[in-house]
C-alpha cells in the first residue's frame, strides 16, 4: 500500500487498456523485490545498495510505460523504512507547473512523521515545464538528508541534463514477447482461466512490451469469456490482435515477393476483423529482424529479443532464403508503409501495395 498526496493527485489520463487492466495489474503487481519480474539488474542493485546503507539522493528509472518504474520506486521507499505517510507520489503531466514544484520543494524541508526518510516519487517526470525542473534544481544540488527523490519517466531524452546528472539513472528493460507471454499464462492461471499458448501470445503482441497492457488486454478477454476458456480466436475476435500466422505469412510474402499468398492472408486477416494497425507493426518487426540476423549474426539479439520463438524462426527463415532480395531498402519501404497505415483509412490497401510492389 502506498500514501498518494492529494496536492498532487491529477486527473488520469491513462488509455482504456490501462483502465481495464486496474483490477489485475494492481493485484498482481509486485510488492517485494523478489516479486519483480524482468528488472532483475535494477533489483539487484538497488537492493545492494540498502545493505551496504550507500542509498543515493536521486534516481532516475527512465524506460517504457508498464515496466514497473513506479512499482519498484513503492518497493524501494517500503524497503528503506518508509511508512505509507511518508511516500509522496506526483503525477508530473496533470502537476507539472513550477507552483506544483514549489509546493513540492516547500514540502521537502518538512521531517518525515515516523520514518528515516521521505521519498518523492514523480511519475511521467519528463512533462515538467523547464521552469518547474528548476525550481527543483537547487533541492537536488543541496537535498535534506532526510529526502530521496525518483524521477520515472518513458522519454529519457526530455529530462534536462541538469537534473539527469544528479541521479542515479537506472534503464528499465522491455519485456520480450516471450516474458509476456509466459507472465500473462501465470496470471491466467491463478485466475482459474483455461488459456492456449498462442492465445497468450496475441495478447502480448498487443501489450507491446508492457505488463500493464498485457494484464488489461487479458482482463479484456476474460470478462467477455463465457466458460473461461481462452481460445486463439477468441482473443483474435475480442482484440483485434492479429493472429501470428498472418504476420509470418506476409511477412515472407514481402521479402520473397510471393504475392498470391500475401494477398490471401490480407484477405484472411481483413475478414478476421484484424487490428491493421497491430499487423503491420508485427510485419515490421520481423522483417527488421530479418534484416538484422543477416547484417548482424552475432549482435542481432538486441533486436529479435523481443519476437516470439515463432516469429524468430520465420525471421530466421526469411535471412536464410531471401539473399538479395532482403535489403534495407526493404525495410525502408516497410516503414514508409507502416507510416501510410496511420494516415490512410483502410491500413490494409497500404499492405496490398507494397505486396504489388514485390511482383518479379
Amino acid at each position: 500500500m502506498y500514501f498518494i498526496d492529494s496536492r498532487f493527485h491529477g486527473n488520469d489520463s491513462r488509455d482504456i487498456l490501462s483502465v481495464m487492466s486496474e483490477s489485475l495489474y494492481r493485484k498482481y503487481r509486485p510488492q517485494k523485490f523478489d516479486e519483480v519480474i524482468g528488472q532483475e539488474k535494477v533489483v539487484s542493485v538497488l537492493e545492494q545498495a540498502i545493505k551496504d546503507k550507500t542509498i543515493a539522493h536521486a534516481y532516475l528509472f527512465a524506460g517504457s510505460r508498464g515496466t514497473g518504474k513506479t512499482s519498484i520506486a513503492r518497493i524501494f521507499a517500503r524497503e528503506i523504512g518508509c511508512a505509507p505517510h511518508d511516500i509522496y507520489e506526483m503525477d508530473a503531466a496533470s502537476n507539472r507547473s513550477v507552483d506544483d514544484a514549489r509546493e513540492l520543494r516547500d514540502g521537502v524541508s518538512v521531517v518525515p512523521l515516523t520514518s528515516p526518510y521521505k521519498v518523492y516519487i514523480i511519475d511521467e517526470a519528463h512533462m515538467l515545464t523547464k521552469e518547474a525542473f528548476n525550481t527543483l534544481l537547487k533541492t537536488l544540488e543541496e537535498p535534506p538528508k532526510h529526502v530521496i527523490f525518483v524521477f520515472a519517466t518513458t522519454e529519457l531524452e526530455k529530462v534536462p541534463e541538469t537534473i539527469y546528472s544528479r541521479c542515479q539513472t537506472f534503464i528499465f528493460e522491455t519485456p520480450t514477447a516471450e516474458t509476456l507471454r509466459e507472465a500473462i499464462l501465470k496470471v491466467a492461471k491463478k485466475e482459474k482461466y483455461s488459456i492456449e499458448k498462442e492465445s497468450a501470445e496475441l495478447i502480448a503482441r498487443v501489450a507491446r512490451g508492457s505488463y500493464r497492457d498485457a494484464y488489461g488486454a487479458l482482463q479484456k478477454v476474460m470478462t467477455v469469456s463465457v466458460d473461461k476458456k481462452l481460445t486463439a480466436e477468441e482473443v483474435a475476435s475480442v482484440l483485434g490482435s492479429p493472429k501470428g500466422q498472418f504476420a509470418r505469412i506476409i511477412s515472407k510474402s514481402i521479402v520473397l515477393g510471393t504475392v498470391d499468398l500475401g494477398l490471401s492472408a490480407l484477405k484472411d486477416a481483413r475478414n478476421d476483423n484484424v487490428n491493421a494497425k497491430l499487423l503491420v507493426e508485427s510485419i515490421l518487426d520481423i522483417i527488421r529482424a530479418s534484416l538484422a540476423i543477416k547484417v548482424s549474426p552475432k549482435g542481432h539479439s538486441v533486436i529479435t529479443e523481443s519476437l516470439s520463438p515463432e516469429d524468430l524462426a520465420v525471421a530466421e527463415e526469411i535471412e536464410k532464403t531471401a539473399g538479395d532480395r532482403l535489403t534495407p531498402a526493404v525495410l525502408v519501404r516497410m516503414l514508409e508503409i507502416a507510416l501510410l497505415s496511420e494516415k490512410i483509412n483502410d491500413p490494409f490497401v497500404a499492405l496490398e501495395v507494397i505486396l504489388f510492389e514485390r511482383v518479379g
